[in-house]
């Protein structure tokens, strides 16, 4: 069975992205280079971001601002942070089946 989505996924391009994070294009490219965030490609091969992406950057950048983390170092922080969210939310949901 085929399906099809009424309407089309919100997708923000890179300079509209850039403008909603506060972060220059470039830092944006650099950012998607080093796997700190996940765009996607659309028809002509350009970047699009979904609106989570946003609140990607401003992790990013309040790791960089609070805690003075390299770029490097925020991917790991991140993956550490990613992973110890979902295994709260599995604990909590093994709490309520008890």
């Amino acid at each position: 069975m085929t399906t099809y989505a009424l309407v089309r996924p919100a997708r923000l391009d890179l300079h509209s992205y850039a403008r909603a994070t506060g972060l220059h294009p470039e830092v944006v490219r650099r950012l998607v280079a080093l796997g700190l965030l996940e765009p996607a490609r659309d028809a002509r091969g350009e970047l699009c971001f979904p609106p989570s992406q946003v609140a990607a950057a401003a992790r990013i950048l309040r790791l960089r601002e609070s805690l003075s983390i390299n770029y490097a170092g925020i991917g790991l922080v991140t993956d550490l942070l990613d992973r110890i969210e979902e295994l709260e939310a599995t604990l909590r949901n093994l709490s309520r089946r008890d």
